[in-house]
Formats: C-alpha cells, structure tokens, sequence
C-alpha cells in the first residue's frame, strides 16, 4: 500500500499450519472434494508454505476452487492404472487435481520399484500438481529415489527464440540418506541449459505421457473453459538396488557426499554452504513453531473463500 508516496510493509500474521491445514480441507469438502483427496491437496499446499514456497501454498487455493466451479476440474474422477510393461504404468488423470494423480503415480512406482528395483509412471490429462518436492518427500521418506518431471503452460521461449512455447517447472531429485540428508532437493539452471531442460521436460511429461505438449498445456489461471491437460513422468528407484552393502551403505555414501560439500572451501562473502533441500528444512522447522506467515489480506481472501463455502472455520494466528 502507498500512502503519501511512501510504501507501507503489509501487515504479517503468522497462522498455525494446522488451522491452515483445516481451512483446507474445510473448504474442499463443500465443493464435492472426497476427504482423502482433499487431505492431499491441503499436504501439499500446506507443506509448501511451510518450507517457504510461498507461491504454491494455500493462497493458490481459490484457483483450483475456481476451476472446479467451472467444471474444468474434476475432484471425484474414477482412477485407475494401466500397466505397459512389469515396471512402466500410466495413469490417466481425467482432468482431476494434480496433486491425487501425482501422489498416486508415486504410491504405484515405489509398489512396482520394491518388487523389481526401478518403476517409471507417466500421467496424462492432469493438472498443476503444486510443489514438487511434495512427491520426492513422499518416495524419500519410504526409502525410495525418485525424479518429478512435469510440463506447464508456456512461459518461455526456446533458447533463441522469442515465442513462448516451454513451461518453467523445475527438474526435482530426492535421494534418501542418512544423518546428514535432507530431501526434496530442486535444480535450478539457466541459458541454453536451461532452454534444453524446459524441452526435456515437455517431451517426458508432455510428449511420452499422452499429456498435452508443445505449449498445449492451458493456462490454469487465464483459460477457465478448457481443462490444462499437464503430464507428469515419475521414475521410482531403490537407491540401494546397486550396492553390495545395501541401505546402510548408501546412507554412508550419501552422509559423506554431504560432509564433503559442506565442508567445501567458501567462496568469498560465503557464510555457509548448503546443500540441496536444507534451506527449505530449516525454514519448515521454524513455521512449525512460529506459524506460517501471510500478509492480512491473504488471510482475508481466504476467509472470504471459507464464507462462500459455508465454512465457518478459521486461520488460528500466534502471538
């Protein structure tokens, strides 16, 4: 807000993340969402703002609400899971959350990895599945690798070109490990690099899955008419199925991988090095204590969302 030509800082209240939680699935739950989708949904949203992706947490909740009132978004879609080969599935989303599709093809690799080692599931006609990280979590925290790849409305243009055409959605990685570990870990790398994975990812989440591809995913914000038709490509790993030693041989592996990048020589002007995933760590383990921040405006939307729902459930704030 400019008052007098000066910008005031909005004012920040720091909400539980578990009325954050409620609300979500409050507001769900009168829109026709079953209980166990919208648990997922409010997972993601929820585990975003607390590990400081600010922009894929409850305040895009309004969004996916608008396109399930525009019945381009369908919370209640049959699912079911066509096997290609012993260790290779696809999901067909039938335009449902994307957060339900994506945690479903994480629960059925790691089903097919823990029997034959690796899985890859790939789903189509899907929608924005929120933060990435949300699906590594839930392969790591089982003991499985896992990729995400995911494609997205058009954002960027090929790398000399000026034509949108690719989506921006990173490349994530999650490896389990031991003491030293942290998962959920997001890539980010620009330039012509960055052109060649925006592709790579349009051709494995688009191209390969059935999805829509080639800047044919819609826009979940400006187009309410037609579905988005993302694709999503999970491949699930046991990360242990290489190694003699097994689990406790990758988890000295990857704490000495750790140990070895933290301890590192700075650059100059560096404090402390970190890796891939720990930033967002610390961040969750201090919004547990000290509530998720939103400015007063983003609690009132969501307030307001709740009353039109006929909610009468609300943001907790802490002191």
């Amino acid at each position: 807000m400019t008052v007098n030509g000066h910008v005031e800082k909005a004012t920040v209240i720091n909400v539980t993340h578990d009325s954050a939680h409620g609300l979500v699935i409050a507001v769900l739950l009168e829109y026709g969402v079953p209980r166990d989708r919208a648990e997922l949904v409010a997972e993601s949203l929820v585990g975003a703002d607390l590990r400081g992706v600010d922009t894929h947490g409850i305040n895009r909740l309004s969004g996916y609400i608008d396109r399930v009132e525009q019945g381009v978004l369908d919370p209640n879609a049959e699912l079911a899971f066509t096997s290609k080969s012993r260790v290779v599935a696809s999901l067909d989303a039938r335009n449902t959350f994307g957060f339900v599709a994506a945690s479903m093809a994480v629960d059925k690799g790691m089903k097919i990895a823990q029997t034959y080692g690796l899985a890859a599931v790939a789903v189509r006609n899907s929608n924005h599945y929120g933060m990435a990280a949300t699906y590594l979590l839930r392969a790591t925290r089982r003991g499985f690798a896992a990729m995400a790849l995911t494609n997205a409305s058009r954002s960027m243009p090929p790398w000399g070109a000026k034509e949108p055409l690719l989506g921006t959605s990173p490349f994530a990685v999650g490896v389990p490990g031991g003491d030293e570990a942290l998962k959920g870990v997001v890539l980010p790398i620009g330039c012509p690099k960055g052109s060649g994975l925006a592709l790579m990812m349009d051709i494995f989440g688009g191209v390969m899955s059935g999805a829509n591809f080639a800047g044919g995913v819609n826009d979940q914000y400006k187009n309410l008419k037609d579905p988005q038709g993302v694709g999503h490509w999970f491949p699930i790993f046991k990360p242990d199925v290489f190694l003699n030693g097994g689990k406790e041989e990758l988890r000295g592996r990857m704490d000495e991988t750790l140990r070895k990048v933290r301890g590192c020589e700075k650059a100059d002007g560096v404090e402390r090095i970190y890796t891939s995933g720990e930033i967002e760590a610390e961040v969750e383990q201090r919004r547990r204590k000290e509530g998720i921040p939103l400015t007063a405006g983003e609690v009132d939307a969501l307030h307001a969302l709740a009353d039109n729902a006929g909610v009468s459930v609300r943001l907790e704030g802490l002191p």
